[in-house]
């Protein structure tokens, strides 16, 4: 007779998979909304639609967070790649008006690391509690020989709602209406690829000192800045005519997808935040303004689009959950370019 060969010995341990269900259930019940009709660990996840809508809209997001994974690889730092696992899902569906109810996630690797991936999901049920939803599931797969030793992939998946009355558009602007850019905490998500190819032209080392507190690496790996809660309270408080997460093509290539077909904006070079890891990226590509605007978010995470007599309290909300805001531009009428940049 020839010997057993298991599951295990193809490489899948499942009783790991056991075991990091039994370490993320506490993170997971941490963020559970009173909505949510089932624990993790079964097949299907369930949640209530709050009987408050009238007409509830659900707005749905998927998304992953690229080759900025590398770096988590590279350093062994996986607390934080979750939150922006989360960022990414949420504050799409926010750009519409939607409050985020639940996020599922995939976690695929080669052999399953349990100290690694209960880190990752961590840093997920984080991300979810930052934005007010509820981790409600997901799927961890272990495939051995479709991953480098180390390396994992990500993605995710959000779900929010919205009054069908309160979904936001972009029909009601009007030319004059001004643009509020809310700050990010750097690359966010997106640019990475060429982030890494820079990080290798120019010679630095991940650990290298990039300011008083942190290392190149650790800046870098700053979470995705998570908009939903100052967004969600000012639709409470001001007509917020048109939203925009500024994500892969920068602010050009976000900007006008919220807008009408009659209008377009200006913006003001001069008043976009000056963030150092910007200025780096500027120096070691050589890329031009507009080749820098159509890549990176260039330090404006989020934008917001009101009428003039909201631009003080958008400042004080933002304030509050501790985000700077800046006043980078207005809407104006049709022109042959859908972004206009001014000095």
């Amino acid at each position: 007779m020839t010997s057993q060969i298991t599951y295990q010995d193809a490489g899948v341990d499942i009783n790991r998979g056991d075991e990091l269900i039994e370490r993320i259930k506490p993170f997971a019940k941490q963020t559970l909304r009173d909505e949510v009709l089932t624990g993790i660990g079964g097949f299907g996840a369930m949640f209530a639609i709050s009987n408050k809508y009238r007409e509830p809209i659900l707005v749905s997001g998927t998304d992953g967070v690229g080759t900025k994974l590398k770096l988590a690889f590279e350093l062994d730092k996986h607390d934080t790649i979750g939150i922006d696992l989360v960022a990414m899902s949420v504050n799409d569906i926010l750009v519409q008006g939607a409050q985020p109810l639940f996020f599922l996630d995939y976690f695929a690797c080669g052999k399953l690391d349990v100290e690694v991936a209960t880190s990752v999901i961590k840093g997920i049920a984080s991300g979810c509690s930052l934005s007010g939803c509820s981790l409600i599931g997901g799927e961890t797969a272990e495939m051995p020989g479709m991953y480098a030793a180390g390396e994992y992939d990500l993605a995710g998946f959000a779900v929010g709602v919205v009054e069908k009355s309160n979904i936001i558009d972009g029909k009601n602007l009007v030319a004059g209406d001004v643009i509020i850019g809310l700050e990010s905490s750097g690359f966010h998500s997106n640019g990475y690829s060429l982030v890494r190819k820079l990080v290798t032209q120019s010679g630095l080392n991940l650990s290298s000192r990039f300011d008083d507190n942190h290392s190149f690496g650790e800046a870098l790996l700053k979470p995705t800045t998570i908009y939903v809660k100052p967004v969600l309270e000012l639709l409470g408080k001001c007509n917020i005519k048109g939203m925009s997460h500024i994500t892969g093509g920068g602010i050009t290539g976000n900007l006008p997808r919220v807008f009408p077909a009659h209008l377009s904006c200006e913006i003001s070079q001069a008043k976009l935040p000056q963030l150092p890891l910007f200025d780096w990226a500027k120096q070691v590509s050589n890329l031009d303004n507009e080749q820098m605007l159509s890549t990176f978010n260039c330090g404006i995470g989020f934008a917001l689009i009101v009428a003039a007599q909201d631009i003080g309290l958008v400042g004080q909300v933002c304030a509050k959950y501790g985000i700077n805001s800046h006043l980078i531009g207005q809407m104006i009428n049709k022109t042959a370019m859908e972004v206009n940049y001014i000095a």
